[in-house]
């Protein structure tokens, strides 16, 4: 026959020490800031050609390698795409000047598309005094920066 033991177990009761608590102070962490894309830099040319364009119903003087913002022209275009401008009004190379009247004929200016953007908020506030009347309201212009490839 076999003999079953039976084991007590006694439990102890142990008084914890509880050891000093250090406060941590939490850091404030910024929020995260949304980070503006920048259109590369200008690419420096010792060409003195340049060209006055307009679009957007403004003018623009232009070289090649220089980037510049317009109204946005067209909803279809993507970064990277080329652009044309047709509407030249002036050229000049530092030694001929060719003034067109008011566009010059077989004339074109190249460029590619860097960026398309919203500009920042103007407010527009309308206000009628004594009569209680204000309203406010916000717009904001799409624009695209177009880099000059070739005149």
């Amino acid at each position: 026959m076999a003999t079953v033991k039976q084991t007590t177990t006694k439990k102890v009761e142990k008084e914890e020490t509880k050891a000093p608590v250090k406060k941590t102070v939490a850091k404030k962490v910024a929020p995260e800031v949304a980070v503006k894309k920048s259109a590369p830099k200008a690419i420096k040319s010792d060409s003195k050609v340049f060209a006055v364009i307009e679009t957007g119903g403004k003018q623009y003087r232009v070289r090649v390698g220089e980037y510049f913002k317009t109204e946005k022209i067209a909803d279809d275009m993507k970064v990277g795409d080329k652009v044309v401008f047709d509407k030249v009004l002036l050229v000049d190379d530092g030694v001929k000047t060719e003034i067109g009247t008011p566009y010059l004929v077989g004339k074109k200016v190249e460029g590619e598309l860097l960026l398309q953007g919203q500009g920042k908020k103007v407010l527009v506030l309308r206000y009628k005094p004594k009569s209680r009347y204000s309203k406010k309201k916000g717009h904001r212009q799409l624009f695209m920066q177009i880099m000059i490839t070739k005149i």
